[in-house]
């Protein structure tokens, strides 16, 4: 019984070593900041924001997923339609550099070696962080602390991908990220000294988001769950 299980568990073991396929491409879209100060839309993106993105296609169900993303996110009370920020017309932009991992499940199968074309809702989730530029408002004006911090957030995208140009996949989703910071946009500086500098609402943490499409080219070993 012993050496049927090792043999049972080995054989396991071989299939699973070749039960993944590989994506690689990018991600082009744009960006779009809620906080305290600019616009108030949910999405709105008004930036460019591009980056690479790499999943392990673990299952015709679920992937594990990282990407790298760039943006220059940016706020204008002047796009707003609250009178406060209107007259208060202030405006920031800080450049981040977000690395995000975690995990994509999809509504249905996605078998990329079916030999059909498949499509599919999915939701991806797990851990961002972004790096950003630590800021205050003196005056009315944004300026810089010399300085930079780490912002870690939860991304929550929704997307609709297929394989309808072959090797090609072609995703749209639109995802926010909730953020641990409340500084992206330089309303609440983390130094004791800065703190008659802050203002906004102080119990809400920023959020970001982005919207566009992705390109990612297949490539690897048939897995374990598709036919020969």
């Amino acid at each position: 019984m012993r050496y049927i299980t090792i043999f049972i568990l080995s054989t396991l073991s071989i299939q699973l070593s070749y039960s993944q396929i590989n994506e690689l491409g990018v991600f082009i879209g744009g960006s779009n900041f809620i906080g305290d100060v600019g616009s108030t839309s949910y999405i709105s993106p008004n930036q460019l924001a591009i980056g690479g993105i790499y999943k392990w296609n673990k299952s015709p169900r679920h992937s594990y997923r990282i990407s790298l993303t760039y943006t220059d996110l940016k706020g204008d009370d002047a796009k707003s339609d609250d009178p406060r920020r209107l007259q208060r017309d202030y405006s920031f932009t800080n450049q981040i550099i977000e690395f995000s991992g975690g995990l994509e499940l999809t509504f249905f199968d996605f078998n990329l070696h079916s030999g059909h074309k498949v499509a599919t809702p999915y939701l991806y989730s797990g851990i961002s962080v972004a790096n950003i530029e630590d800021t205050y408002f003196l005056n009315g004006t944004q300026t810089s602390q010399n300085s930079s911090s780490w912002a870690f957030g939860i991304p929550m995208v929704l997307g609709f991908k297929s394989n309808f140009l072959g090797n090609i996949i072609v995703g749209i989703e639109v995802g926010a990220r909730y953020t641990f910071s409340d500084n992206i946009d330089g309303s609440y500086p983390k130094d004791e000294t800065l703190q008659p500098n802050r203002f906004g609402n102080q119990n809400n943490n920023d959020w970001y988001t982005f919207t566009g499409i992705t390109l990612t080219y297949t490539f690897g070993e048939n897995p374990c769950y598709c036919p020969n």
